[in-house]
């Protein structure tokens, strides 16, 4: 009877030194997870209060890729109710800084500036400050049938100074290259001459492959008719997120090129291992005080809630 006693209390305080393990187990994970909560930074709402209305919102102008982003600032920023864009009365790049040189609009948010609107800005004794608000990259495209996936940067150079003149001279099929280019002081020009073709003479485009808009360059490659030999190039957001929603099947018959071996898409643009990475840019007269409407919608556009406005937008933030 005794071992029989003695064998059931062994069970009990087995049983009652799981239970108090297991408690104090929870008990100090519970302490853990909490002590490690407590460490963490709390992430503070970012505020959307009204910060403008319509009528005192700065002056601002845009390109055509950059429009989506200032509609978005323009709307978070005076409270989140629709308008009509209409009233911001875009003009483009070029117009853009023209305006913004002859002190008609508080603040631009376009590509790097041109040499001539550089050159006209010193000639009207005006300095340009020009501050990356989102990351952007410039890409090259092809018809979606075209066999080449991508492209060296030494190769597009050689296309667009005429050196190279058939598919088949890198990788596709024999077919003579139709190499569409953008006029003088467009966006996507300036881009071409800064980034890709740094300092090397463009050939002279025939009148028919020298393309007005963005819009037209992206149709004239999408379709295999007019495209399937042709190359064009624009910015990365323009001619994906933007122009889906122009029109998603054109853009479905483009296909992006990679360079150098890596594709443009928003983490090679974030890491910046993409070739040809580059920005958009805020730009203000630099001779403009601290309490100008452009600095403080500059700073604004930079701030955590300008940024994150941004990402929704679709861009790449810097921040």
């Amino acid at each position: 009877m005794k071992k029989q006693i003695s064998k059931t209390m062994k069970v009990v305080l087995v049983i009652l030194a799981i239970i108090l393990f297991v408690a104090i187990y929870f008990s100090v994970m519970k302490y853990y997870t909490n002590s490690q909560k407590s460490n963490e930074p709390i992430q503070e709402e970012i505020s959307h209060e009204k910060l403008y209305d319509l009528a005192t919102f700065p002056k601002i102008d845009a390109s055509l890729a950059t429009q989506p982003l200032t509609n978005a600032i323009v709307k978070d920023f005076t409270g989140g109710e629709d308008f009509d864009e209409t009233i911001l009365n875009y003009s483009n790049t070029h117009p853009g800084y023209v305006k913004l040189i002859n002190d008609e609009v508080d603040l631009i948010v376009v590509t790097e500036p041109s040499e001539e609107e550089l050159a006209l800005a010193k000639q009207k004794g005006v300095e340009l400050e020009v501050i990356p608000v989102v990351k952007e990259a410039f890409v090259f495209y092809v018809n979606s049938k075209n066999q080449v996936d991508n492209l060296t940067t030494e190769q597009i150079q050689k296309i667009y100074t005429g050196e190279i003149k058939n598919w088949k001279e890198v990788g596709g099929q024999d077919e003579e290259i139709k190499a569409y280019q953008r006029p003088v002081n467009s966006g996507s020009q300036t881009g071409m001459l800064s980034l890709v073709m740094k300092g090397l003479k463009l050939m002279e485009a025939p009148k028919e492959n020298l393309i007005g808009s963005m819009e037209e360059i992206v149709n004239m490659v999408s379709s295999y008719q007019n495209g399937k030999n042709a190359i064009g190039y624009s910015y990365y957001y323009y001619a994906t997120t933007m122009f889906e929603t122009i029109d998603q099947t054109v853009a479905s018959n483009i296909k992006l090129l990679g360079i150098d071996g890596v594709k443009p898409n928003n983490q090679t643009i974030k890491d910046s291992s993409y070739p040809f990475t580059t920005a958009y840019y805020i730009v203000i007269n630099k001779a403009d005080p601290e309490d100008a409407p452009s600095r403080i919608l500059a700073n604004q556009l930079l701030s955590e809630r300008g940024q994150k406005v941004a990402e929704d937008a679709g861009y790449v933030p810097v921040k």
